[in-house]
């Protein structure tokens, strides 16, 4: 009898399992310490951060772990999580840390594995997607040991991972508890029925790689291990699991409401009675709410009651970016007879979010976000960073005038939140959703959006209690799907109190905010005029901060002054991602992508930062800090020393700062040294200003408006310092300052015997001379020769027609037809030849003498390649069109019109089929049909309008041919820029160019 063997069939792996997000692991809860009692709770939150080392039922297992690496999954050493598995010979590494930030990283010698920078390119093959690379996925073990302590037996405990990238396997004396996966959110896992008093084992298996990397790819440096810290700890039986508070305040902005509502978890099997006090303190530590409200709890067994506690505030201090003022909450939870058994405690900032009149408004006031987009990043440490890096980049941002953060683009260390809290800066806390190398592929995959959401949920639930967050973001680049979708409606659902914000979906009603992404200033001023729309425009990314960057912030900020619905934006972005790397001889550099031999790779695209990677600030920086300034001060009469200072503040009146001026004398410059002199003539300080917000008032400069030394001019600065200390600054730390040139000119004394300007033709050039200045003109090229006074010439060579520069890192690194340095180099102005027409002399008289130059500077250009490059480039934008403005299901009839079967194009996502079908179309000629066909699909769809963007790319294109669109594209023969120069000397002996 034949028998047919079925073929084995090996279960997928959870990490290469969309569907599977955990297993085991607890839900998502706000951050919170168990205490024994309500005033040690309430002393824990009295710093900058919350002391967790108060608390007697929380440990830290931060320190040395045995480590031992593999190059893939399979290679696990066998029986490594048990308790007397020998670990002798393992390494040890540091938790928290990222691996590939361990050995000799300076030296470009990483112990284990190498960090990887890529920016869009995942950083690992994506053909079986979802599935990752089983033999190429690094692989860390840990081992630890760690007691539990007497006093907490009859307790529930648990162990808290608050990041690990990207998925990791746990087990506690050899026994399995759980799986996770999201890098960048806890993973809490019940371990009470693994533990035993005394000594315990902690096993854990990190992967690098899991079906939850296709949702991180981030442009960020690539690393892995648990590099957040992670904590064991404890509650009692019956416990608050969760709390959530809201600060409802009424309509005037006076009084509130403060709303708690906690989940109490039973974890027995009978019924408990607890009762729920809500306590409130001020920052001095008094009560508030006294006597403390109460609501009764009846929770059944291995059951959670839902319920909510809440008492009247008269007067709260309200919180903003400007006056961080913060209470502390404390929640304790009492058995019948009163005897607290546990005490949970947050900070509470009173404060409302909403939309009116088409602006984002806190508590009643249209906010503007004067912003950075910031990535978790250490040089030194990775994505390992610690308290005092992030206060450091706080007070470097409150004293550069940052009043808010994107949290790009993931949530972040839990400490962040509280450190923000209490400094005052706004966020948009952002979900870790980015499959930017894939686009929209995920988002619009019913598979997949559990991943999607359990990432949104788990975010809010961990974040919901801070008042620094008044934005969810629901991640980034990552096209526009169901998924996003699903993730809003959950967000909505379990938090009305804040607002929206995700870029990819453009104008969709899915968001609160529209999010432009790197928009022109022309851009944003025309979304704020149409007339269709009324929701807030808030630019996710601008003023793209590579190089030699940032200079027309001033453009930008001029729109946002005159369009109300304009309210800011975040700049791309905070700091280089650079990794500190030392020469041989000791001196530091700072590695980018490649530098650890890391393929594939972006090179310096990481290097985008307001500040360098050792957050030693960039020019930019200061321009930043200029163009959102506070306080500005405009002239109103210099003559009468009468200025009006304009307070840009919110919330906050001008009481908190001085006004100092001083009038400096400049120059005169020394004919022999070139140096110019410089010293303060006048100095004093104006009345302090109680101007209230948006308000403005007038002050009187009491200038001496006497004459400057001859050859020098007076400028009078006005400063506006703190006036007392803060919590990011010193006393006379300066916010805003202004400057304006003096209406006063040095007294002209009279030359005697002053002659006019001589001309003098020589064979090759024209000499013009006159009361001690000498100028030498070449007659066949037009330059200058010499430049001669005080018995020096001053000239090398004279000035030419340049109009090339060295194009900086935006010019080659932005997008599509925004690239200036290849339109540049199309229109050949690297290759410039000067052609003169001619040098002559134009006047003679006593008015001074003037020559003429007549030129041009001119370059050949290859208009067939030209034609050709900018025909891709348009292509491309047809691509970029189509998966913009089409689902799945709408491009497979588009291609069935054309005769292409979508399914069969090549590509991971919609967005490259999009490209595969255009360059289809492209080869057999119907470019313009595809054009026409779009349009006519669009303007059928009655569900869904046809997207602003989308309106204005087919305006390009509509009813032209294809050699029509070809023709528009097609250069001249030449690039020619005609000029004239003209040498005029003076009879004064001054020189005009």
């Amino acid at each position: 009898v034949e028998q047919t063997v079925e073929p084995t069939v090996e279960p997928t792996p959870d990490w290469c399992n969309p569907e599977i997000v955990g297993r085991n692991k607890e839900p998502a809860h706000a951050t919170l310490i168990p205490f024994a009692d309500v005033e040690t709770a309430r002393r824990a939150y009295a710093g900058l951060i919350a002391e967790r080392s108060a608390s007697p039922y929380l440990r830290s297992l931060d320190g040395d772990w045995r480590f031992y690496f593999t190059p893939r999954p399979a290679e696990m050493p066998e029986g490594f999580f048990a308790p007397n598995f020998d670990d002798s010979g393992w390494d040890t590494i540091p938790v928290p840390s990222n691996w590939q930030m361990i050995g000799e990283v300076a030296q470009g010698r990483p112990t284990y594995d190498i960090p990887i920078y890529t920016n869009v390119t995942y950083p690992f093959p994506i053909d079986n997607l979802p599935a990752v690379p089983v033999d190429d996925n690094p692989t860390g073990h840990y081992r630890r040991s760690f007691d539990v302590p007497a006093a907490w037996d009859g307790r529930e405990i648990f162990l808290h991972f608050e990041g690990v990238d990207s998925a990791c396997y746990v087990w506690v004396n050899g026994q399995k508890v759980g799986y996770s996966q999201e890098s960048r959110l806890p993973a809490e896992f019940n371990i009470t029925r693994f533990v035993t008093p005394g000594r315990n084992l902690l096993a854990v298996q990190v992967l690098r790689w899991s079906d939850g990397s296709y949702l991180e790819d981030q442009d960020f440096w690539r690393m892995s291990g648990i590099y957040r810290s992670v904590w064991l700890w404890s509650a009692p039986k019956v416990a608050i699991r969760d709390f959530f508070v809201r600060t409802d305040l009424d309509a005037a902005y006076r009084d509130a409401t403060l709303r708690v509502q906690a989940q109490i978890a039973n974890r027995t099997p009978s019924p408990a009675q607890r009762r729920l006090t809500l306590r409130l303190f001020d920052a001095e530590g008094a009560a508030v709410i006294d006597p403390a409200a109460q609501v009764s709890v009846n929770a059944a067994g291995e059951d959670e009651a839902s319920v909510e506690v809440s008492a009247p505030v008269a007067r709260p201090r309200l919180w903003s970016d400007e006056d961080p003022y913060l209470y502390t909450c404390v929640l304790a939870l009492e058995d019948e007879a009163g005897a607290v058994q546990e005490a949970v405690a947050c900070r509470v900032g009173f404060r409302e979010v909403r939309l009116q009149n088409g602006q984002v408004q806190v508590n009643g006031r249209p906010i503007l976000f004067k912003g950075v987009n910031r990535h978790e990043h250490d040089p030194q440490t990775g994505h390992t960073v610690s308290t005092e890096s992030m206060i450091r980049d706080i007070e470097i941002m409150k004293r550069f005038n940052v009043n808010a953060v994107r949290t790009s683009h993931y949530p972040n260390d839990p400490r962040w939140y509280e450190l923000c809290d209490r400094y005052g800066l706004f966020l948009y806390d952002e979900a870790d959703v980015e499959t930017h190398g894939v686009w929209d592929r995920l988002a619009k995959d019913p598979l997949w959006e559990t991943a999607f959401v359990d990432r949104a949920a788990r975010m809010v639930g961990r974040d919901k209690n801070h008042p620094s967050i008044i934005v969810w973001s629901l991640g980034n680049e990552s096209g526009y799907g169901r998924n996003h979708d699903a993730m809003a409606a959950w967000i909505r659902a379990h938090d009305p109190t804040r607002l929206i914000h995700y870029h990819p979906a453009d104008d969709a009603p899915v968001v609160d905010i529209l999010g432009p992404m790197y928009p022109s200033v022309a851009r944003i001023i025309e979304m704020a005029q149409a007339p269709h729309e009324t929701r807030p425009i808030v630019m996710c990314e601008y003023a793209h901060s590579m190089g030699n960057s940032t200079g027309n912030l001033t453009d930008y900020w001029d729109a946002v002054a005159a369009y109300p619905r304009l309210q800011g934006g975040f700049i791309w972005d905070w700091v280089d991602q650079g990794i500190l790397r030392q020469t041989e001889d000791g001196r530091i550099w700072y590695a980018y992508g490649g530098d650890f031999g890391d393929k594939p790779n972006d090179a310096n695209f990481c290097g985008n930062g307001l500040l360098g990677s050792d957050r030693t600030p960039h020019p930019a920086l200061w321009e930043l800090k200029k163009v959102q300034e506070p306080v500005q001060v405009e002239a109103m009469d210099l003559e009468a020393g009468r200025l009006r200072v304009h307070n840009r503040y919110v919330f906050s009146d001008l009481g908190k700062l001085e006004l100092v001026w001083e009038v400096r004398e400049v120059g005169p410059v020394s004919t022999q040294t070139g140096a110019v002199t410089a010293r303060i003539v006048q100095q004093g300080a104006l009345p302090r200003l109680m101007t209230a917000p948006g308000g403005s008032d007038e002050v009187q400069v009491p200038l001496n408006l006497s004459a400057p030394e001859p050859g020098a001019e007076r400028w009078l600065m006005v400063r506006a310092r703190l006036a007392e200390a803060t919590l990011w600054a010193e006393a006379g730390h300066e916010v805003a300052w202004a400057q304006f040139a003096l209406p006063v000119r040095a007294e002209q004394t009279p030359v005697a015997g002053i002659s006019g300007p001589r001309l003098e033709e020589r064979a090759a050039s024209f000499r013009l001379a006159g009361n001690g200045l000498a100028v030498e003109i070449d007659r066949e090229r037009g330059r200058l020769l010499a430049l001669e006074a005080g018995g020096r010439n001053w000239v090398q060579s004279g000035p030419a027609l340049q109009i090339w520069r060295a194009p900086t890192d935006n010019d080659a690194n932005t997008w599509g037809d925004q690239r200036a340095a290849i339109h540049w180099r199309e229109l050949g102005l690297d290759r410039l030849e000067e052609q003169i027409d001619g040098v002559m002399v134009e006047e003679v008289g006593d008015d001074g003498i003037t020559v003429q130059v007549r030129g041009a500077a001119v370059a050949a250009l290859d208009a067939e390649a030209i034609q050709a490059a900018r025909w891709q480039t348009t292509l491309e934008r047809l691509s970029r069109l189509l998966g913009h403005a089409l689902d799945e299901g709408e491009m497979r009839l588009l291609g069935q019109s054309f005769g292409v079967v979508y399914d069969k194009l090549p590509g991971d996502s919609s967005q490259f089929k999009a490209g595969a079908l255009v360059e289809r179309l492209d080869e057999i000629g119907r470019v313009a049909d595809l054009v026409s066909t779009l349009h006519q699909m669009l303007a059928a769809r009655r569900s869904t309008p046809i997207p602003a963007e989308v309106e204005r790319e087919l305006a390009r294109y509509k009813g032209q041919s294809v050699a029509e669109l070809k023709a528009m594209l097609r250069p001249p023969s030449e690039s020619r820029f005609d000029y004239v120069l003209r040498y005029a000397l003076r009879p004064d002996g001054g020189l005009a160019l």
